[in-house]
């Protein structure tokens, strides 16, 4: 089993062109089951709307199948990023002569960029860039064995590297060729998740592009969030991100609001900033929200292998998200999982606490608080309005994101109990109480993750520091020119005391100013030799004044 710290699917997408950075996600082995298993290439259902099926390996990765070249690849759907690579051959590539580099923390996925005519939904581009990957042995498992030969980024073309690359429209990402040469559709995408394992679910996997799923047409009427731009500076990096509502964001196992504070700047107070990424099989929250979700859960454990919390796999654990005035309740199968195999301590059978703590690293410059991946995407039918962020589009409208749950609480609570409980229900026995608040358990973090959180605070609230910074140097600018006026006043009043009582017509020196009184023997001064005039010149060319 590999450690999830490097199987957490987030770590920094560096083009060594660019000094532009994203997150991006890095596949990894899941524990699973021939029956698992689903084949690579997704059959398409008949039906009269375009809607593609989404294939599904064990919860862990979805994806759909495009035409590139006239291949047929499958590829994993990704919202969290906006390029297209593959792996493999395409015919009828055309090779632009430019190559990109991509980073990972655990290796690196490099290639040329080449251009084929792309078709997808229904829709086709002629001459689509992506990226032809020709060496995956650095990848950390066998994605072709996991289902998919490639990925498309679904994301906001702003995000993507390709496009960063190319300096013509053919560089854009597919959505956004696809949105801009068609004036005739709206520029949304919905995105369907289904749930393996779940005997009472009904949803399949379905993506689209412009329509609805038949059946799901309420998701229109549902209300449009609102997609929270980053700032300028890195609005390369900006994702599908959402506000929670306020206060009451996120409800807890107890049914009470976990309360947790922004690091965005800009986020208003009580709300958190979201970021809705189909490429995250655990979702990223804050430590203390990790901790108030599965610290209180009897025979919990920190796991320092897999940086995330292992619960019994009976503990039936609720959790609310409350997002545009909506209550979504995530399904209990997915806020603990059973798809990777790990135990306790002494070695009994665990399941896999899947809202994991974040790092520093996630969000630097205080951009977004968490990432909602497969495990909350599941209990949400999608739909992304890319709106204005579409280059060369026709919409003016912000963009924005409607979600229409797919989970009813109580049927979750079914399922859960013919899964997890063999059908006995023990969910209120003793053993499965919470624990009080006061004996809330709570992950360790490291020193090294000390140092990048508080280097996080400091870049997160850059604006603040800067505003602070002129503020000062202003202030001292503004004291030095202050007590330069007040000098400069002060010689100038002296310089004008000195010119009014230091020398007198006639010579008298100010130290011996006469006296008004008219009997003083002051008055009997001596007048200067030659008459009227109180200076001469002396040796070598000098003035000098004349003593009385």
């Amino acid at each position: 089993m590999h450690s999830l710290i490097s199987l957490s699917f987030v770590f920094l997408l560096c083009l060594k062109c660019s000094p532009s950075a994203f997150a991006v996600k890095i596949p990894f082995h899941v524990h699973s089951t021939p029956s698992g298993h689903t084949s690579v290439n997704v059959a398409r259902q008949s039906s009269s709307n375009s809607t593609i099926p989404v294939g599904n390996t064990q919860n862990a990765f979805y994806y759909s199948n495009l035409t590139l070249g006239g291949r047929s690849i499958s590829v994993m759907l990704d919202t969290g990023s906006s390029d297209l690579w593959v792996t493999g051959s395409v015919p009828n590539a055309q090779d632009t002569g430019k190559s990109v580099t991509l980073s990972y923390a655990v290796g690196t996925a490099a290639g040329d960029i080449y251009t084929a005519p792309l078709e997808f939904d229904g829709y086709s581009v002629s001459d689509q860039a992506f990226l032809l990957v020709t060496n995956t042995s650095s990848f950390s498992t066998n994605i072709h064995a996991e289902g998919y030969d490639g990925l498309i980024g679904l994301g906001p073309n702003t995000g993507s590297s390709i496009s960063k690359k190319i300096d013509n429209s053919s560089g854009d990402n597919a959505l956004s060729r696809i949105f801009s040469q068609s004036s005739s559709s709206d520029d949304y995408i919905t995105l369907m998740l289904n749930r393996n394992g779940d005997p009472g679910s009904q949803v399949t996997g379905q993506f689209t592009i412009s329509e609805v799923v038949p059946g799901f047409e309420n998701i229109t009427s549902m209300p449009q969030i609102a997609v929270e731009k980053v700032y300028k500076v890195t609005d390369e990096d900006q994702h599908w991100q959402i506000l929670t509502d306020k206060t009451n964001g996120i409800i807890g196992p107890d049914g009470q609001p976990i309360p947790v504070d922004s690091i965005v700047p800009k986020a208003p107070d009580g709300q958190l900033v979201a970021v809705l990424d189909s490429g995250f099989t655990l979702p990223q929250v804050p430590r203390s929200m990790s901790d108030a979700i599965y610290g209180r859960v009897q025979g919990a454990e920190w796991s320092t292998t897999s940086q995330a919390w292992l619960v019994p796999c009976g503990q039936l654990i609720n959790l609310t998200f409350t997002l545009g005035g909506v209550a979504y309740p995530i399904h209990p199968l997915d806020v603990s999982s059973s798809d990777f195999g790990v135990t306790f301590a002494n070695g009994n059978p665990a399941c896999l606490g899947t809202f994991q703590p974040i790092t520093s690293a996630f969000s630097l410059i205080g951009e977004y608080d968490m990432i909602l991946g497969m495990a909350f995407l599941r209990n949400t039918y999608t739909l992304i309005n890319f709106g204005n962020l579409v280059s060369g589009g026709k919409a003016s409208n912000n963009p924005y994101v409607q979600l229409l749950s797919l989970t009813n609480y109580e049927a979750a609570v079914n399922d859960f109990i013919k899964v997890r409980l063999n059908g006995q229900n023990q969910i209120n026995s003793p053993q499965y109480a919470l624990l009080p608040a006061s004996q809330e358990q709570h992950s360790p973090e490291s020193e090294k993750e000390k140092k990048e959180h508080y280097e996080e605070e400091v870049l997160s609230r850059w604006p603040y520091i800067l505003v602070g910074c002129l503020v000062f140097v202003l202030l001292l600018v503004g004291l030095c020119v202050w007590r330069c006026c007040c000098r400069r006043k002060k010689t100038k009043a002296a310089k004008a005391q000195t010119q009014k009582g230091g020398l007198l017509p006639g010579g008298t020196n100010s130290a011996y100013a006469p006296l008004q009184d008219s009997q003083s023997t002051a008055t009997l001064v001596m007048q200067p030799i030659g008459g009227s005039g109180y200076e001469h010149k002396g040796e070598y060319g000098k003035d000098y004044a004349r003593s009385p």
